[in-house]
């Protein structure tokens, strides 16, 4: 396992170590899945199939770190997947502003991942203008 020595040191105490291990494995995979799913979003051919695996990839973060009690994380994934349910009801390409955004939940989330594992007491704080949530989902034609 991972030595796991950030804000949550603690959760191979708390939990079964095999969770905490699959956690930090699958949270890993998804945060670097983010990225280019989210730039493709800006073809309209891809836009349907990326924003449900969004969406899902912030659904599996959200009950997992729902669990573990890892707040931050919890918080920022549903604020995404609450953005992105209402992305699955239109169609078209992606904005800019909504790409821009999903980038900066993205990079904050591997902000939290060096949180988790690097030697520090607490979260680092979150990218101010993560709460600007963009009101355009779709590029205007």
């Amino acid at each position: 396992m991972k030595e796991i020595i950030g804000v949550y040191s603690n959760l191979d105490t708390e939990y079964d170590v095999e969770i905490v291990e699959e956690f930090f494995s699958h949270y890993s995979f998804m945060i670097e899945t983010l990225e280019p799913l989210i730039i493709k979003l800006e073809d309209a051919n891809y836009y349907k199939n990326n924003i449900n695996e969004i969406f899902r990839i912030f659904h599996n973060i959200k009950s997992s770190s729902g669990y573990l009690k890892i707040t931050p994380i919890n918080k920022l994934v549903t604020l995404g997947e609450e953005v992105l349910e209402e992305c699955r009801t239109v169609e078209g390409s992606a904005s800019v502003e909504l790409i821009d955004w999903l980038i900066l939940l993205s990079d904050q989330l591997k902000i939290y991942q060096s949180n988790l594992e690097i030697n520090s007491d607490k979260f680092s704080p979150l990218n101010h203008n993560i709460i600007k949530v963009p009101i355009n989902y779709i590029k205007n034609k």
